[in-house]
């Protein structure tokens, strides 16, 4: 796989050793994803989900812009001649998949929305295959299995018939047609521009967000306005941060460390950091199949990454 111009950032040399560390940046996705979904669906009866999405991704754009920008006038020339990759990319990854999940919480919850994205490192695994022909190694799979029998222990908190009375709803429709362009987007990322990583995903996010503005005026105009309000600016200041700016530039470090196979796999540390944080922050109880959940999808994630030492 070609080498970007460091992905990872140079200045500082704890940033250089931590851009070259999946096993830790693989961490950081599932982390700030588990809290998107929570934002999402806590703000599903106040926030447009259009509005959300165009917000978060134009803040995002704005914050990192000023860390893009001494590599941004070597970079956007390549990214120009790429721009057929770069445009795919960004509707898949940046426009579709967070519009969906934003409109599929408005009807459903948010145990759904996480439990279809469960089904995402498969997802991938298809993907890669029929773009790439690209196939499983045994460890890989025997991972993957592991670490989906974990989210689904944590996500059915023990009972394998809570899967079956699952209630689905016409927002799990979008959940899975968002969840299907990620993994086609984790898939593609192998033929991203060799540009910087902050310069990607500052052009991916100044696209998204442009990509959105006639959907953003429209349900402007003819649906609901976005508030302003304290709850507004709190759930865009976290999604455009910690849920776009900082766990997409792990995310896509990953994939170009580990391939889309096995970097997809963060989506089974979204459960395990929802669990960690109700614990610590709500007091909620820990429970036998919380531990048997988690210590399954840690298993799984060892083995899907060993190769990699």
């Amino acid at each position: 796989m070609q080498k970007r111009q460091d992905s990872g950032a140079k200045p500082h040399a704890w940033l250089a050793a931590l851009a070259n560390e999946p096993r830790v940046l693989m961490l950081l996705p599932g982390l700030f994803w588990a809290g998107n979904a929570i934002v999402a669906r806590s703000v599903a009866d106040e926030v447009p989900p259009v509005g959300l999405a165009f917000w978060r991704w134009a803040v995002a754009a704005l914050l990192i812009a000023p860390l893009a920008w001494p590599h941004l006038r070597r970079d956007v020339p390549v990214m120009a001649r790429h721009w057929p990759v770069m445009l795919l990319l960004t509707a898949l990854g940046i426009s579709i998949f967070n519009t969906f999940l934003y409109i599929g919480a408005h009807t459903t919850t948010a145990i759904n929305i996480v439990m279809l994205q469960t089904a995402m490192p498969i997802v991938v695994v298809i993907a890669t295959f029929l773009i790439f022909r690209e196939t499983l190694t045994g460890r890989q799979a025997a991972g993957i299995a592991a670490s989906l029998a974990g989210t689904l222990t944590l996500i059915s908190h023990g009972d394998p018939a809570v899967l079956l009375h699952l209630d689905f709803k016409r927002g799990d429709l979008w959940m899975l047609a968002a969840v299907v362009s990620y993994a086609v987007y984790t898939a593609l990322l192998r033929l991203r521009p060799p540009v910087h990583g902050l310069s990607f995903v500052f052009a991916t996010f100044a696209l998204g967000a442009v990509l959105l503005v006639p959907f953003y005026a429209a349900e402007t105009m003819w649906v609901r306005a976005m508030p302003l309000s304290a709850h507004t600016l709190a759930a865009i200041s976290y999604v455009a941060v910690f849920a776009s700016i900082l766990a997409y530039l792990a995310y896509n470090r990953t994939v170009e460390l580990l391939g889309a196979n096995t970097a997809g796999l963060v989506v089974h540390l979204v459960p395990v950091f929802g669990t960690i944080l109700a614990v610590l922050l709500l007091g909620e109880e820990l429970h036998p199949y919380n531990l048997a959940g988690i210590a399954l999808i840690a298993f799984g994630l060892w083995l899907a990454t060993r190769k990699a030492d």
